[in-house]
């Protein structure tokens, strides 16, 4: 039996250990997290600023990479639009305490999610550990409204949604959308015209407990991300619906 910090090697059928790119300019930092992750299964590579963590990034291809955002050379930023010039890996990034703009910033740029520092390893750990199982390319089963199992493929308009391959399609051209970004997607179409607050949607997509504190714009940036690959007009949009007082929906499909 694998564990979560495991996937099956589909040639041999042998477990293979999950890969994490850490970059930080810190080395205590770094040090920390290194053994930290080694300890729970994982793979690690670090890097101690921006130009190194995208070269490794291409020479490892990791499964999921944590990114400082204040590094020498190239900051988290540039790496995280880098990286998402050719890849849709899960992204999380390191940020200061207080400094909101840096979350906001990261995440319109394509990161999944962020960790404030300073923090716990132990606390990284499970956001590392949510990322990768919402991220996967494994099908994730959601119960749609009234306990019925959504299909494989949505149509609804000119976007077509295969939750069976988390893939999505306008016009049968392919939309690129990050692993999180699915998964959000994916809750909100099974449970067409049933609105989540955001809280409700961290808890489902994000895995963050009910009492977790955090900074609910990571929804709304994500939210905004959608918008931008789904509508014809994000401004006025037609598929994913502000419930006014409450948060977000699909819209009903029959």
């Amino acid at each position: 039996m694998t564990t979560n910090e495991e996937v099956q090697d589909l040639n041999s059928g042998e477990a293979v250990r999950q890969k994490i790119l850490v970059a930080d300019d810190e080395a205590s930092i770094r040090r920390i997290l290194e053994t930290r992750l080694k300890m729970v299964g994982y793979d690690v590579v670090v890097a101690e600023d921006g130009e190194e963590a995208l070269e490794l990034f291409n020479k490892t291809n990791p499964d999921l990479v944590v990114l400082d955002v204040m590094m020498p050379k190239m900051d988290g930023y540039g790496v995280t639009r880098e990286i998402r010039r050719t890849s849709d890996i899960p992204i999380i990034i390191l940020t200061a305490l207080g400094d909101v703009s840096e979350r906001i910033t990261g995440l319109e740029l394509g990161a999944d999610d962020y960790v404030i520092k300073p923090f716990s390893p132990k606390e990284l750990e499970a956001r590392v550990k949510a990322v990768l199982r919402r991220s996967g390319v494994k099908d994730v089963v959601i119960p749609a409204a009234g306990g019925k199992v959504a299909k494989n493929v949505i149509t609804t308009g000119c976007i077509k949604i295969d939750t069976a391959r988390r893939q999505v399609y306008r016009k049968n051209e392919r939309i690129r959308l990050t692993g999180m970004e699915f998964s959000l997607l994916e809750l909100l179409v099974n449970n067409s015209g049933q609105a989540f607050s955001r809280n409700e949607i961290l808890q489902h997509v994000w895995s963050y407990p009910a009492d977790h504190r955090i900074d609910t714009r990571v929804v709304d940036v994500h939210i905004s991300r959608l918008r931008s690959k789904l509508e014809a007009d994000p401004a006025n949009p037609e598929l994913i619906l502000t419930a006014r007082g409450i948060g977000y929906m699909f819209q009903r499909i029959n």
